[in-house]
């Protein structure tokens, strides 16, 4: 209030301005249910949560017979479970439209497609992350059996 206002009050030419102070309700926090994690802290400072707080990790092995069975296959990996696809039992144009789908898949749940072998192929979600290449031991692998 400036020095004018207090004047002018003080003489009863202005009302005092009331404070009212509003009562706060007090905000309830929602319960939620969250399983317990296991965290460790790392020299470096990173958490780093165990592998045994994730209980239902699965991993599908599919061997589709036809292109109508991709769906199924994507359905696995939106439910986040990685799946391991043989397509040695479709002709090669409907294996092509399986990749192709899945391929897509993969992509927009942001998981991960590997080539694991001859038209076996690892598709993972988002959760589960490749690293490394099985390429390399491949090619020994065939040398090896070239030279026997």
């Amino acid at each position: 209030m400036s020095v004018m206002n207090k004047f002018m009050s003080f003489l009863g030419l202005q009302e005092q301005e009331e404070i009212v102070e509003r009562e706060q309700i007090p905000v309830e926090e929602e319960e939620f249910e969250t399983p317990p994690v296991e965290t460790r802290k790392n020299p470096r400072g990173n958490n780093v949560v165990s592998i045994h707080s994730q209980k239902n990790v699965k991993v599908i092995l599919h061997e589709p017979r036809s292109y109508d069975e991709a769906q199924e296959i994507a359905d696995h990996l939106r439910s986040h479970r990685t799946v391991v696809v043989n397509l040695q039992r479709v002709r090669t144009d409907q294996a092509l439209r399986i990749i192709d789908f899945l391929s897509g898949t993969v992509y927009a749940l942001g998981g991960g497609i590997s080539k694991i072998g001859g038209n076996i192929f690892l598709c993972t979600p988002d959760t589960v992350e490749i690293t490394g290449t099985i390429s390399e031991i491949l090619a020994e692998e065939h040398d090896y059996n070239r030279m026997r």
